[in-house]
């Protein structure tokens, strides 16, 4: 049985103790959803801090409502915490009348079925510098991520992140298999074009910069 294949027959177990106010059962489902919610959330607001107060929402919204959720699986458990996250990021764009054309804040399939990238962690207080580049590097993949399609967005986090196989990214977004490798495999090369680019525009104005320094 592989790693993910017994997470995903443990879990019942987990959620129900989680459902039970057990706290190390919602600390383990912190931690496991912790990166997938934040990145979900970091692809459709303007910066980190907000990010992260939004992900904050979303896991005080997963403690109150998890004795109700109906959830039986793992895969429908995310699909609930991301709707759950979906809606935090509504709430957040309606209290200030402005919602980006990039940013969808419809249901998707995988919510109404039920349904590795490392975070910055210096701090400006102990390595400013490091930061800076942590924090640039973290604009810079949000960024990319939220120029690629809601679709795409979805499969990246849940098999990038969340660490799920095809088949289980399936049945959560409601497609086949192919279908899904066919959307990670375009995501990925979107990606690394956005970035490409990104580079290769900050590499052009280092250059224009330093010429200009060198004629004067």
């Amino acid at each position: 049985m592989s790693e993910q294949d017994e997470r995903l027959s443990t879990f019942p177990s987990l959620l129900n103790d989680a459902r039970q106010g057990e706290s190390e059962a919602i600390s383990v489902l912190y931690r496991q959803f912790l990166p997938g919610i934040f990145w979900y959330i970091a692809a459709r607001v303007p910066d980190r801090s907000i990010a992260e107060d939004l992900t904050s929402e979303v896991f005080l919204e997963m403690v109150e409502g998890i004795h109700k959720v109906r959830a039986k699986s793992e895969a429908t458990f995310a699909s609930w915490l991301f709707q759950i996250a979906r809606i935090t990021v509504a709430g957040y764009y309606r209290k200030r009348e402005h919602v980006p054309a990039s940013i969808s804040l419809e249901a998707t399939p995988w919510e109404e079925d039920e349904a590795s990238i490392s975070l910055p962690t210096s701090h400006p207080d102990t390595d400013p510098v490091r930061w800076a580049e942590a924090r640039d590097e973290w604009l810079a993949v949000a960024q990319a991520i939220n120029a690629l399609t809601e679709e795409q967005r979805q499969v990246l986090v849940s098999r990038l992140i969340l660490g799920y196989d095809v088949t289980t990214v399936a049945q959560m977004v409601g497609k086949k298999e192919n279908a899904v490798k066919a959307l990670q495999f375009r995501a990925l090369n979107s990606l690394q074009r956005l970035l490409r680019k990104r580079n290769s525009s900050e590499e052009a104005s280092y250059h224009h910069v330093q010429h200009q320094e060198d004629t004067q």
